[in-house]
């Protein structure tokens, strides 16, 4: 999964890509490199980003994911937004995927959205609130709190008629650093096996500040990270190196 950003402040990325023939352009890129999915985002949810309304994300979305279709029909697109509206939006223009980073908490007409379009969902384990999402919380066990999390979030979606689902234990969202490596060597026991799981690591601050890096600046170190996930079961790596990893994947089959 190759990753969009259509944002302005972005902490490794931002600027880049936030104008139509840009994205464009990016996308091309994306697939060419060997993305199986793009994962358009119109909202940085890195520490102290601005908060957007749904609105703005639309406006900032604008036609891309139909130009991107059009010019690329192959093309796999989910859009990561925790709002309903965005949902419908991004429906109407041809996404296949809603990348939720809230399983459904920052908007309460989210879950029923989805159930309504019908499009498979990737549900995220994070903090209760917006506020605070990025809040280092102590686990006693992160891997049996992220499993309960999902536990009782798939027994919600399915509920609604949501079945097709994907998980992300959620690498970067309110951990710390040493529960996150835990998940990594916990990766094959995190979502039961009976749902794909999808692992996050890219350019995240749990790898680089430990190292005193910037995030352009520890490929080497998550490609490793990228090994160990896929060899614990992982199914969909999210990145923004979409070359070296597909090298990986080529590797590991």
């Amino acid at each position: 999964m190759g990753i969009l950003n259509l944002t302005p402040d972005s902490f490794s990325d931002g600027g880049k890509f936030n104008n139509k023939k840009s994205a464009l352009l990016h996308a091309e890129k994306l697939l060419e490199d060997g993305a199986d999915f793009i994962d358009i985002g119109a909202q940085s949810t890195r520490p102290n980003a601005e908060f957007l309304s749904a609105e703005e994300e639309i406006r900032r979305i604008g036609n891309v994911i139909s130009l991107i279709k059009k010019e690329f029909p192959e093309a796999l697109i989910s859009i990561d937004t925790f709002y309903a509206e965005v949902v419908k939006f991004g429906y109407n223009e041809g996404m296949d995927m809603v990348n939720d980073i809230s399983g459904g908490d920052f908007d309460e007409n989210l879950l029923p959205t989805v159930a309504e379009t019908g499009l498979p969902y990737i549900l995220m384990h994070s903090n209760s609130s917006y506020q605070n999402m990025h809040e280092k919380i102590h686990y006693d066990d992160i891997t049996m709190s992220v499993n309960y999390y999902f536990s009782e979030k798939i027994n919600q979606l399915q509920k609604l008629g949501i079945h097709d689902i994907i998980l992300d234990p959620g690498f970067g969202f309110g951990k710390t650093v040493e529960d996150q490596y835990k998940m990594i060597e916990e990766v094959e026991h995190l979502g039961f096996g009976r749902f794909p799981l999808l692992i996050g690591i890219s350019r995240k601050s749990f790898i680089y500040k430990p190292l005193n890096k910037k995030p352009l600046e520890i490929s080497e170190e998550t490609q490793i990270l990228h090994r160990k996930v896929l060899e614990k079961g992982a199914k969909i790596l999210r990145v923004h190196d979409v070359k070296e990893t597909k090298v990986l994947i080529d590797e590991f089959k």
